[in-house]
């Protein structure tokens, strides 16, 4: 018997799924869960508990911390998220793997994409239906292959599922990092892209978010009294912007200016909202000691004050030391399924970055194969949906076999 040989009739029996994964794909993307939709949240987290219930693992519903944000008149709200689902089996297992993605969408429940629909017969065109549910069937169908196998007693498991990575897992992320130190690699299951290709090394992000006041005058009789915060904020802009090529590769991007009224009074408030990119640790730390001399200048005006909010919620993801060494591996195992594995980086996000950041290697996007996410195009590639299933399958037998490589086994990132 050949190495591969003794995974394949759990990994034949993945065959047997397409159709039930594919109806649950159609019921699930007509289940709208925009992050902000808790009602949708609840019913999408009430079909995952159902499905996942075959895996008989220890299931947990976790409330999250609600956090802040900053509306457009500059007041500061309270943010509620839906609620966290956690499973685990075999903790004590001598090999730990953490399995995550997110259950919210971007689209709101007001979007006018709330249906799937199918362009042809390998395309199924639907809101989250690569970003991400397709992802969570790929997690539960690998795991029910994974608990078939004799292979299940050598590795134990856990899986998050969060209902706030489309706004920056501002609330999961202390889980995530949690469980990412117990684990030895991570799975996530964003989507690859069409051709299978994978996502690499990653940018790390901040979003960020400037409230202004000044001070609110008549434009006629007493414009001289007022100090206009709309003057104050393109000021802020235009510091920001001339960031851009000061700070290594990072990029400052200005994404919204809220503010002003009447025209014949002088603007009071103004919230001006950014996203930085950064390629690595210096540029972050340098980008922040910017950022905060951008808000010095602006508390400098007469009659105004700047106070900045946000963060930096996704380190940057390198590609190196054990992730490198992950990939490669994953590589090698897509060989037996006459899968060619590659990779790019990205300026994209995700919980990947949060869980290198804790020490975690991972792959980010084990995910269906698809495209145009964030969009009323969003597409899965439907022969994707059991070739992924059988890739992580075939990762998570392999490790449970004891033959995970050396150079996986927990050092520095």
């Amino acid at each position: 018997m050949t190495e591969y040989a003794k995974f394949q009739p759990w990994l034949d029996w993945l065959d047997q799924r397409y159709d039930k994964t594919l109806d649950r794909l159609k019921s699930w993307s007509a289940i709208n869960s925009g992050t902000g939709n808790i009602d949708g949240l609840d019913r999408m987290r009430d079909a995952i508990l159902d499905a996942f219930a075959e895996l008989d693992a220890t299931t947990a519903i976790i409330d999250l911390s609600d956090c802040e944000a900053v509306a457009a008149d500059g007041s500061i709200a309270p943010v509620r998220y839906g609620k966290l689902l956690h499973f685990s089996r075999r903790p004590q297992a001598p090999v730990r793997v953490l399995l995550c993605i997110h259950y919210d969408t971007v689209f709101a429940i007001d979007s006018p994409f709330q249906t799937p629909r199918l362009i042809d017969e390998n395309t199924l065109n639907g809101p989250g239906v690569a970003d991400a549910k397709g992802g969570i069937l790929t997690i539960l169908n690998a795991l029910s292959a994974l608990e078939r196998s004799p292979f299940a007693s050598g590795i134990g498991w856990d899986v998050i599922l969060n209902p706030d990575e489309e706004t920056g897992s501002i609330g999961s992320a202390p889980f995530l990092a949690e469980h990412a130190r117990a684990a030895d690699f991570g799975m996530l299951y964003e989507p690859a892209l069409e051709d299978g290709t994978l996502a690499g090394a990653r940018k790390g992000s901040g979003n960020f978010f400037v409230r202004i006041k000044g001070r609110a005058a008549h434009a006629g009789r007493e414009f001289h009294a007022g100090r206009s915060a709309m003057v104050a904020a393109s000021d802020c802009v235009m510091r920001l912007d001339r960031l851009n090529g000061k700070v290594g590769e990072a990029t400052f991007n200005i994404g919204k200016i809220d503010g002003g009224g009447p025209v014949n009074v002088v603007p009071e408030s103004a919230v001006v909202r950014f996203n930085v990119r950064v390629s690595n640790h210096d540029e972050r730390h340098q980008a922040e000691n910017e950022i905060a001399d951008v808000i010095a200048a602006i508390n400098q005006r007469d009659g105004i004050t700047a106070e900045l909010h946000g963060q930096f919620g996704r380190a940057p993801k390198p590609m190196a030391g054990r992730t490198k060494a992950l990939f490669e591996w994953v590589r090698e195992l897509g060989h037996d399924l006459d899968l060619d594995i590659a990779w790019k980086p990205t300026g994209g996000c995700c919980d990947g970055n949060n869980l290198a950041e804790a020490g975690l290697p991972n792959i980010d996007t084990l995910g269906v194969r698809g495209g145009l996410i964030h969009s009323d195009q969003e597409f899965v590639k439907l022969d994707s949906l059991i070739e992924r299933a059988k890739l992580s399958a075939l990762i998570l037998m392999k490790a449970g076999s004891g033959d995970l490589p050396d150079a996986l086994k927990k050092t520095e990132i």
